[in-house]
């Protein structure tokens, strides 16, 4: 595995969150031994600067976490390797093939280069509002004078990353916390300009965040230093606090300013490690918080362990996350309101649930394994109760890691969970997406990610002659042949009919066992161990972190 502190650093910025769709057009349900009616897609493969590969997070579509009635402008955004290396490398790379890359914006076929801080080799996008601002972190040109820390070594010669804001053409410097430290990461940002991030101070924090979401790549990680939330506006930048502990990373935003993390309880470290079990370093109990202007941060508490996630915020106030149950051994997914406070959805059956994403109307998507004996997850969706997705036909995995306004799901599966993004709507099942799209061109839609209220998808494939998504994958947008998107060229506007016996064996009833006749049957340890090594490496992965 391919180690780099530079792709590290936008797992800190890119933080899970949620989205706020456009209605799709209603279509009837379908019901079994029936053709299942979706609609042509028309694929665009956004490439690259030159270089191989292109990047794409959470908020790279415009419309999350916006009004329903807010921007329809089609703006996504992400982040392409140049031809230019970085000379920075290998340890300092800002992805993992070592070549500079710039911030992207692309509307209606067209891509712009967003650039970066004068000096600058590198940025990267994370988040697109409703009405087009855009954030991310990008490089200055400048060399952190504090060190970081790798197995122990003061290593020196990091290049910083800070915050920034593209606005009217215009890219901002959001700077660092007034009282010092010289990193920082834009995670969301809404229609009013509220922005959310990360940024390091200068209190040495052995146990600090950065160090803690790091151990997948070195056993302490860059920055052995305090990491704190940030909300900035018109340029005053306001460390938010945590929740008694030294740490808080924030998760996302809404349109009310609200502000979801998870933040250190306490400055005590707890015997086992309830969020990576196995892992050092050991750290502080972790919960979920809620932060609101005037009202401060509010622990969401646990169900009963010392490890949990907010996950996802509707413009409700309602978050989704995942939290350990006492002894740390199972994690359930919750949902969360200042009415309820926390609520176990539980799981379906095999006691292992995560979710990722909440829509407005407080409808609920992850991953949960089934009680059947399966060994891999299967994607839910909860709306009162949890209902199995299933997974496509001769796969044993999936997880649905979006949910738009109208209720479409988009996702992964495949072999363990890796190689074919799915759409799930009209109370499914779930079809594989490069089954709707008009003419693939070679390119393989292998990472569903994220649907807008439009119901345009975007995430990352593979082009032709490609086999490795993390080495030459490319960002695609999908756009959907539908009454909402008149005239677009290539489309076909006739229904597109699957069978539900080819569209998806694993139907609700019809289910395919998450383990196949020649896996040995786990222990509950291991069913827990590998749930969350393809938990974390989803939240890593969504933000370009090597695998």
């Amino acid at each position: 595995m391919k180690t780099n502190l530079a792709v590290y650093i936008r797992a800190l910025i890119v933080i899970v969150a949620l989205t706020m769709p456009h209605a799709a057009e209603a279509q009837s349900n379908a019901t079994p031994n029936q053709k299942n009616t979706h609609h042509h897609y028309v694929l665009y493969d956004l490439g690259t600067f030159g270089g191989a590969a292109s990047y794409a997070n959470e908020g790279s579509a415009d419309g999350f976490y916006s009004n329903p009635l807010g921007s329809k402008q089609g703006i996504f955004t992400g982040w392409s390797e140049t031809t230019t290396p970085d000379p920075n490398g290998p340890l300092f790379c800002f992805n993992p093939s070592c070549q500079a890359s710039h911030a992207f914006q692309w509307q209606n076929g067209v891509e712009q280069d967003l650039g970066v801080l004068p000096g600058g080799l590198s940025s990267a996008t994370n988040w697109v509002s409703g009405n087009g601002l855009i954030v991310g972190t990008s490089q200055n040109g400048e060399f952190d004078p504090f060190p970081a820390v790798i197995s122990g070594h003061q290593i020196p010669g990091w290049p910083e990353n800070r915050a920034v804001l593209w606005q009217n053409g215009n890219l901002i410097d959001l700077g660092t916390l007034p009282e010092g430290g010289n990193e920082s990461g834009a995670v969301a940002v809404n229609n009013a300009g509220q922005v959310t991030g990360w940024a390091i101070n200068t209190v040495r924090d052995r146990m600090s965040m950065s160090v803690a979401s790091f151990v997948y790549y070195f056993y302490e990680g860059p920055f052995a230093y305090q990491m704190r939330t940030f909300v900035w506006q018109n340029g005053v930048m306001e460390d938010i606090g945590t929740l008694g502990g030294p740490d808080a990373l924030p998760m996302g935003m809404n349109e009310l300013g609200q502000v979801i993390g998870i933040s250190y309880t306490n400055s005590t470290a707890n015997s086992y490690n309830g969020c990576n079990p196995g892992v050092p370093p050991i750290t502080p109990t972790q919960d979920p918080f809620i932060w609101e202007k005037g009202i401060g941060m509010t622990d969401l508490g646990s169900l009963g362990g010392t490890c949990g996630y907010a996950m996802g915020i509707n413009n409700k106030g309602q978050v989704a996350g995942f939290s350990n149950l006492a002894g740390d051994q199972f994690g359930q997914a919750f949902l969360w309101d200042r009415a309820n406070g926390m609520v176990n959805l539980g799981s379906l059956g095999g006691g292992q649930a995560a979710a990722y994403a909440i829509n407005d109307a407080g409808e609920v998507v992850g991953g949960s394994v089934p009680g059947d004996g399966a060994t891999w997850p299967h994607a839910f969706l909860w709306k009162g109760s949890l209902q199995d997705l299933g997974v496509l036909a001769g796969d044993n995995c999936s997880w649905s890691y979006w949910v738009n306004a109208s209720g479409q799901i988009v996702g992964n599966g495949g072999t363990d969970c890796e190689g074919r993004g799915f759409l799930w709507e009209n109370s499914g099942p779930m079809v594989d997406l490069n089954s709707l799209v008009i003419s693939t061109g070679g390119f393989s839609v292998t990472d569903a990610g994220y649907i807008n209220d439009q119901g345009e998808i975007i995430g990352q494939g593979t082009p032709s002659g490609c086999s490795d998504q993390g080495s030459c994958g490319h960002v695609y947008v999908m756009i959907p042949c539908d009454a909402r998107h008149p005239g677009i060229s290539g489309c076909d506007y006739s229904p597109v009919e699957i069978s539900e016996e080819s569209e998806a064996k694993s139907a609700q009833g019809t289910r395919a066992p998450g383990a196949t006749a020649s896996e040995r049957k786990l222990t509950p340890a291991e069913t827990t161990a590998r749930f969350r090594k393809l938990m974390m490496s989803r939240y890593s992965r969504s933000r370009a972190m090597p695998n």
